[in-house]
């Protein structure tokens, strides 16, 4: 039956009326038994679909992209943590329009793969609500969304409907047909409430792996404050000093740290730092030797942002990079 009901999903047919306060009878069958039961799962998923979709955001990483859900009207995303693999880190939310919007990665969840993301644009944005009661059971019916492969705007994002097939204190599974992209993105009961959000995705496409809300819900406090918690494997805690800046300077009378080599395919090259080049400032702190620029960069950590003011033949120029890893 699964086939027959992913093309219906995409049909309209009226609505059922279903509320996020009725658990649907159909979670109760071990399977559909009649038109009556497609036509019941069709019609909520088609009611449940446009709010969850205008919600669901890609999240572009770097040179990877991940999908989120939007969960507040101040532009509060969940997503995994392996998607935004670190805190306090500038990402692009890209809306199911194309809009782009800056943002920032908040706190994680290393052990379980849950994170959270802010857009730092001003907006009242399209929201899901969450399931914060852990109402799912075993054997219900459920609807993934994804930005699979990347965002596509023509496309838009990807609905698998499916069903959850086990159940642990952190995880579920869904027999949702997930790939590379939807990682972070929302898994959705029938009266369109997020339940989970995607984990793992299987090497058999129908063995997937979700969050559930509950391991949100337990560390909401410490992922708004932008901590860290736990100890691996969906993402590093960062190391103090193993950023990687890659160039050479010398003092300069009358101050600022003269660049006297730019290393290979550095982060500094890539910024666009060149021999000649003056610095002046690094995140605010003005430079005088070439001690303090190097005890500055024992503070930081693979992947921090820095704001480097240079001069260059005399005029002012500001850069705005990551740093590398050793």
């Amino acid at each position: 039956m699964k086939p027959l009901l992913f093309r219906l999903a995409l049909l309209l047919l009226p609505c059922s009326g279903l509320t996020a306060a009725e658990r649907p009878y159909v979670n109760d069958k071990k399977a559909p038994e009649d038109r009556k039961d497609v036509d019941f799962i069709q019609a909520a998923l088609t009611k449940a679909l446009p709010q969850a979709r205008a919600a669901t955001v890609c999240i572009e990483v770097g040179e990877g992209s991940g999908t989120g859900v939007i969960v507040n009207a101040e532009g509060l995303v969940l997503t995994a943590a392996h998607v935004s693999s670190a805190v306090g880190k500038k990402v692009t939310v890209v809306m199911e329009d194309g809009t782009k919007h800056q943002a920032e990665t908040l706190g994680l969840v290393a052990d379980t793969d849950a994170a959270m993301i802010r857009i730092t644009d001003k907006g009242d944005w399209p929201h899901v609500e969450i399931d914060r009661d852990s109402s799912v059971r075993l054997g219900d019916w459920v609807f993934a969304l994804g930005h699979s492969g990347g965002f596509d705007k023509e496309r838009g994002s990807v609905v698998r409907l499916g069903r959850i097939v086990r159940m642990a204190n952190s995880t579920y599974q869904s027999d949702c047909t997930l790939i590379g992209g939807d990682s972070g993105g929302p898994l959705f009961d029938l009266t369109g409430r997020l339940v989970a959000i995607h984990s793992r995705v299987g090497q058999q496409l129908q063995v997937n792996m979700h969050v559930p809300m509950s391991e949100y819900v337990k560390h909401w406090d410490g992922m708004l404050k932008s901590e860290f918690i736990g100890e691996g494997p969906f993402a590093k805690k960062p190391v103090k000093g193993n950023g990687f800046l890659g160039l050479a300077t010398e003092a300069r009378d009358g101050g600022g740290l003269r660049v006297t080599k730019v290393g290979s395919k550095s982060p500094a090259e890539t910024a666009g730092v060149k021999e000649g080049d003056v610095l002046l400032k690094l995140n605010g702190n003005a430079l005088t030797t070439r001690e303090q620029l190097q005890n500055l960069l024992k503070e930081m950590s693979a992947g921090d942002e820095l704001k480097l003011e240079i001069e260059r033949k005399g005029k002012p120029q500001t850069l705005t990079f990551n740093l590398g890893e050793r």
